[in-house]
């Protein structure tokens, strides 16, 4: 990361003197995360399974370019903001729908006694604090949730959020969220909420919590889609039919112990996608997904990681997915890695249809939170490649 004066900023960037705080700074930071990647059984344009090889980004983190700054405004008390863009480094569009700043877009105040209030475009308390005890935080999308039903890999991001985060007592952290749905006469419609807690005590860590979006009435028999003030979680064929559901909710519990240069962590939660009149199905769709990841850090450059999902569709549907996932990264300087990722996915079952079509299919497996589909029980995905950060 680059860190720029405040006052150096604004010569550079406006052209203007003055004198900045002398406690004020911004930091310019970003990544790039890229790789060639190899995806056996993914549905092509005809609807048969084919094979896929090209240039994939964003394999264990998002690329993305940001500013975070503060401002010490004197007796503990300092002002925070945070503005982090997504990108596709292979056409260099915009991710999460076009925005400019699609990732994080925030402000607030810090204060070492009394925590973090922050407003704006942010993740919510159980990626702050339960993400980070999983395998994904290690390996990122090759190694989580089938369409990412349970946000395990970040896919829901939320606006006009409100967001406590408190200092760190003894170990023991918490987050609280709300934002609001912006209806006028419906104060509830399409409003999300969310907390969580994480406790940590020398090599071992647990964290748990819960997240909750509804999604907006709408003014048609059915809806549409997904409107509500999070992203949604409709990464592929798993759950993409449910985006036109009531609400979701999402429990999460995680553990972790370090030991050495080893990590083993398991996780467990509960996804729900509830109905009503304007859903189109009758039935709540439930995903419990059970998670497991070991890690070796072979030597100070050299991290290696095994893991394995077990995740259960019960309800509207019911399907099987298990997944197992093999890892390697290396360090080839503090800013520059390079790493080799892939998994394997058996589904079975069945599964809806694409949203908006009726009926039912046999389940078809979907890798991590690619978006790809396949026609039949099996599908792998490898990837070979490099992230570089400043």
């Amino acid at each position: 990361m680059k860190r720029i004066a405040l006052s150096t900023l604004s010569l550079a960037l406006l052209g203007v003197t003055g004198v900045a705080h002398a406690q004020s700074s911004v930091t310019l930071y970003g990544l790039i995360d890229e790789s060639i990647q190899y995806a056996h059984n993914t549905v092509d344009a005809s609807g048969k399974n084919a094979n896929q090889v090209g240039l994939v980004a964003g394999n264990l983190q998002g690329s993305r370019w940001g500013l975070k700054g503060t401002e010490d405004l004197g007796g503990g008390l300092k002002a925070i903001f945070q503005l982090e863009n997504g990108f596709d480094p292979n056409n260099g569009k915009l991710n999460q729908g076009g925005r400019l700043f699609g990732r994080q877009a925030y402000v607030g105040l810090t204060g070492d006694q009394w925590g973090t209030v922050t407003a704006g475009r942010q993740y919510d308390p159980v990626v702050d604090l339960v993400q980070p005890l999983t395998a994904d935080n290690y390996f990122g999308s090759t190694f989580t949730t089938p369409g990412d039903v349970d946000n395990n890999d970040n896919s829901s991001r939320t606006n006009s959020a409100i967001k406590y985060t408190s200092p760190v007592w003894g170990g023991f952290q918490f987050e609280g969220m709300y934002a609001f749905g912006g209806v006028a006469g419906k104060t509830g419609s399409g409003q999300t909420w969310s907390g969580a807690a994480t406790y940590s005590t020398g090599p071992f860590s647990v964290a748990a919590g819960y997240f909750r979006a509804d999604n907006p009435s709408g003014t048609t028999a059915l809806r549409a889609g997904w409107g509500g003030t999070s992203d949604g979680t409709f990464d592929n064929q798993v759950s993409g039919f449910y985006a036109a559901a009531k609400s979701i909710g999402i429990a999460s519990v995680a553990v972790q112990y370090v030991a050495g240069p080893f990590t083993a962590n398991l996780r467990y939660s509960n996804a729900q996608y509830k109905p009503d009149a304007q859903s189109g199905f009758g039935s709540t769709e439930k995903y419990n997904v059970g998670g497991a990841y070991f890690g070796y850090q072979a030597t100070p450059a050299m991290l290696v990681g095994v893991g394995y999902i077990y995740t259960k569709a019960s309800g509207d549907t019911s399907a099987t997915y298990h997944q197992v996932s093999l890892g390697g990264d290396y360090n080839l300087s503090k800013r520059t890695d390079v790493y080799l990722v892939g998994a394997y996915q058996h589904a079975s079952g069945k599964q809806r249809l694409a949203a908006g079509a009726a009926g039912v299919v046999d389940a078809g497996a979907a890798v991590g939170s690619y978006g790809y589909n396949s026609a039949t029980s099996s599908q792998e995905v490898v990837s070979l490649g490099i992230r570089h950060k400043f």
